[in-house]
This record gives structure tokens, sequence and C-alpha cells, in this order.
């Protein structure tokens, strides 16, 4: 007994060194992983629609969703690189009027004394250890050589997963006695609703937030208003805190640009958030991701606190899986004890219907 115990320790604390050590990779899966739950009703609509390969459909559908890719960046990019450009053209005024306490961000340095702040740290760390340029350079490289790998390799993880998937998951099934068979295809079906229907309604979304907020920006004449419409698209993804964020964000630099623009986009934000909680919401996600407030806080809690911004994405899907689980159990575990013996029967799993909690 004592060995087991000590051999079932050992092999946890070796599953955490591994999963430690291969963190960077297991991030890469995980991403590919909801990217191919986001890809895969297409897969099966154009099977449904005369495509009768999968592997024409996946090639059809991952070729679609790069296109889209390709033409929203060849839309996006170059209006982003020119506001940065302009944002970095304009910056040496922004410095000048924090410098002489005067324009709209003169009063950091007449009631904050950033000047003086600042130049304390350079004269007893120096620049380079102000702005970390040691090695800058080769960091920068490396960074990005990194980006382009996981790039090119989550896509291949993403594209075999779709090919592949329904065969793994047949291999998984035949493992399972076969008169548990049909209970466990219940319910991995329902946790594939849980889980696509999440992350494809969570994008679906956060697309709609940033269009709608680049539209209200552009109207008001915020500088950026592009660039600040991605980020309020990237900080949607993220459960609760993300849009807010986005708001405070964005409606600080509206009131930099103008009062009036400032007043105007914090009331799109209100109002937006209001909208996008109780219509956009249940329309988008249905009844496939229904958790408490409490469950959706603390999943998002524990999500960050172990891995980040992706460890609180990942945090609803995880809680309504475990959810599915939980409640399938329940509902076995009932219909086992309130059935004669030798003649309970699997129940149909319980279906979890799940929204988006609000932001």
């Amino acid at each position: 007994m004592i060995l087991t115990l000590l051999g079932l320790v050992l092999a946890v604390v070796a599953l955490i060194q591994v999963i430690s050590l291969a963190r960077g990779v297991l991030t890469w899966i995980f991403v590919a992983l909801f990217l191919a739950l986001a890809i895969n009703p297409a897969v099966e609509w154009l099977q449904g629609h005369g495509v009768r390969r999968r592997g024409l459909a996946v090639a059809l559908a991952f070729l679609a969703v790069l296109a889209a890719i390709a033409a929203l960046g060849a839309t996006l990019i170059p209006v982003v690189v020119e506001q940065v450009d302009q944002f970095v053209t304009a910056l040496p005024g922004y410095v000048q009027d924090v410098t002489q306490g005067r324009g709209r961000l003169g009063f950091l340095e007449t009631r904050y004394g950033v000047v003086e702040r600042v130049r304390e740290a350079v004269q007893g760390g120096g620049a380079g250890r102000l702005l970390g340029f040691s090695g800058a350079a080769l960091a920068v490289t490396k960074s990005v050589l990194t980006i382009i790998v996981a790039i090119v390799t989550i896509a291949f993880i993403t594209f075999f997963m779709l090919l592949e998937g329904p065969a793994w998951v047949e291999r998984l099934f035949s493992l399972v006695p076969e008169r548990s068979q049909q209970r466990w295809r219940d319910v991995a079906h329902a946790i594939y609703r849980t889980v696509g229907g999440y992350v494809t309604g969570n994008l679906l979304i956060s697309l709609i937030a940033g269009v709608a907020s680049t539209i209200v920006l552009t109207i008001m004449g915020v500088p950026f208003a592009v660039a600040l419409g991605l980020v309020v698209a990237i900080l949607d993804l993220v459960p609760l805190a993300g849009a807010t964020l986005a708001a405070i964000v964005v409606t600080t630099v509206a009131f930099l640009h103008t009062v009036p623009a400032g007043i105007v986009v914090l009331v799109f934000f209100v109002v937006y958030q209001q909208l996008e909680n109780h219509l956009l919401q249940p329309l988008v996600y249905g009844r496939t991701v229904r958790l408490s407030p409490l469950v959706v806080l603390v999943s998002v809690l524990i999500g960050a606190e172990l891995a980040g911004i992706l460890g609180a994405l990942a945090a609803i899907p995880v809680a309504g899986t475990i959810q599915v689980l939980l409640l399938d159990q329940l509902a076995h575990r009932r219909a086992r004890l309130g059935a004669p013996s030798g003649s309970a029967q699997p129940p149909a799993t319980t279906e979890v219907t799940v929204t988006r909690s609000g932001d």
C-alpha cells in the first residue's frame, strides 16, 4: 500500500515536471484544439452539403479560413501600421507637452512629476536598465522566430486535428465497454456542443465588439480608431474583465482627444455591453454554455493564475466540460439507484445549457 502510494506521488510529480517543461508546446496544442473546434462546424456543414470526403471538406474549410484571415490582414494591417506610424511621429510632441506640463497630458508632470522620476531612474540605473536595451535585438529576433514557428505549427496541428479527429474519437470509444458506449458518446457530444459553441460564439462576439467600436471611434474622429478597435476585439475575448478593460483604455484615449468624443465613447460602451450581455450572448451562445456567475468568476481567476490569458480563455469551456461530466454522473447515479436491480439503463446525457456571463 505504501509503495503504491509512493509510486502514485512520484508519477504525479513527474507529470507536473513534464507539463512544466513542455508548457510552450502544450499551449500550441491547446490553441490548435480551440481553432479546430471553431472550424469543425464548417467542415460538418460542407459534408452535409455535397462534400462527402472529410479530407476535402477539411481542406476547403481550412483554405476558406486562411483566405478570410489574409483578406482581413490585407485590410487592417496597412491601416494599423499607418496609425502606429502616426502615433510614433506624434510621440515627440506628446513627450514635449509632458515635459513642459502643458496639453492634455501635462498633468502627468504638474501633478506627478513623471519627468523627474524618469530622469532619476535613468541616472540611477542607466537607460539600458530602464528600457531593457541589453540584448534587445537578440531577444526581439528570438521572439519573432518563435511566433513564426508557433503560427506554422499551430496551423498544421489544427489541420490534422480536423482531419483525424473523428478517427481518434472512435478509437477512444472502442476502449469503452459496448454497453456504455452510447452514454459516453452522448457525453462527448454535449462537451463538443459546450466547448465548440463557446469558442465560435466568443470569436463572433469579439469581432462584433471590435467592428462596432471602430465605427464609433471613426465617426467621433478619435485617432488610431482601427488599432483601438483591434484592441477591443482582442480584449473582449477575455471573459469578465476583458470588455471592461477595453472600455477603460479606449474611453481614456477618446477623452484625451476631446471631451465630447470621450462622453460619446463612454455611453457607447455602457450601452453596447448591455446589448452584448442581454441580446448578443443569448442569441450567439444559444443553449450551449450556462454557468452561474460565481462559477465563471472562480474559473477565470484559477485559469488566469495557472496559465495567464490562455488560462482565462479556457476557463469557461473547461468549467462547462466538468459540469457536463458531473451532471451526467449524477443523472446516471440517480437512475441506477431508482431503478430495480439489473434493469437500470444508462440515461441520456443531460444537456448543459450555458451562456457567457456578463462582462
